[in-house]
């Protein structure tokens, strides 16, 4: 369960940062920066916080809904188009996401927790990295779910306007639903032509994956 013990190791503003969509083959790769207000944050709201992969999808809205409802967590929520992905790859479009998340907090943090094992280059301030971090950090899974949700509200939306990929479902993972729409019903603006799957069924290359497994994040 996550815990305070990474954010009191510092003085100080300390921002938590996550990701959600590194692996889909379709829509943008999305990233939060979160600060809790630890000196008020109460237990009864802090007990909804978790790594948003662990929580179910009513358990991680409603977690989402009582922090904005409380007051007491700041946050900010960026993206990185398909077009950005496929032009700088999808590890610098995370790294995009992320300093654009962190810019649009406002105030500026002493310090950002970040999940992973690599800092954004040209961060504006000072980070660590945690490896699952967001299983560690209130601050990093609050930021977890702020970009688990929002991303998954995106590709609910885009699945109504580009209906028989299992968006809604799939959230643009390499589902066995997805891939058999992409064989049936050819590529869409919002796929990411850089990832095999996509690019091979577009060059008509034989042999292009028929499953992925599906992940989350």
């Amino acid at each position: 369960m996550p815990s305070f013990r990474y954010e009191l190791r510092f003085e100080g503003c300390v921002a938590g940062i996550d990701e959600a969509g590194r692996g889909p083959l379709a829509g943008p790769v999305v990233a939060a920066a979160a600060v809790i207000d630890r000196t008020a944050a109460k237990r009864r709201l802090l007990k909804l916080i978790d790594d948003s992969k662990k929580l179910a999808l009513e358990n991680r809205e409603e977690a989402y809904e009582a922090m904005v409802a409380s007051g007491l967590v700041q946050f900010a929520v960026a993206e990185a188009s398909v077009e950005e992905i496929d032009r700088v790859n999808i590890l610098q479009a995370t790294f995009l996401a992320m300093r654009r998340a962190l810019e649009a907090l406002g105030a500026r943090p002493d310090i950002v927790l970040i999940d992973g094992n690599q800092v954004p280059p040209s961060l504006s301030c000072r980070a660590e990295t945690i490896v699952d971090g967001d299983a560690h950090s209130y601050s990093i899974a609050a930021a977890s779910i702020f970009a688990k949700v929002t991303r998954d509200r995106y590709m609910a939306k885009l699945a109504e306007a580009f209906p028989g990929y299992g968006w809604e479902r799939n959230r643009g993972y390499g589902s066995r639903e997805h891939l058999d729409a992409l064989d049936r019903l050819g590529l869409t603006p919002h796929h990411r032509t850089s990832f095999a799957p996509v690019r091979m069924r577009r060059d008509g290359i034989a042999g292009a994956p028929q499953h992925e497994a599906l992940t989350d994040g």
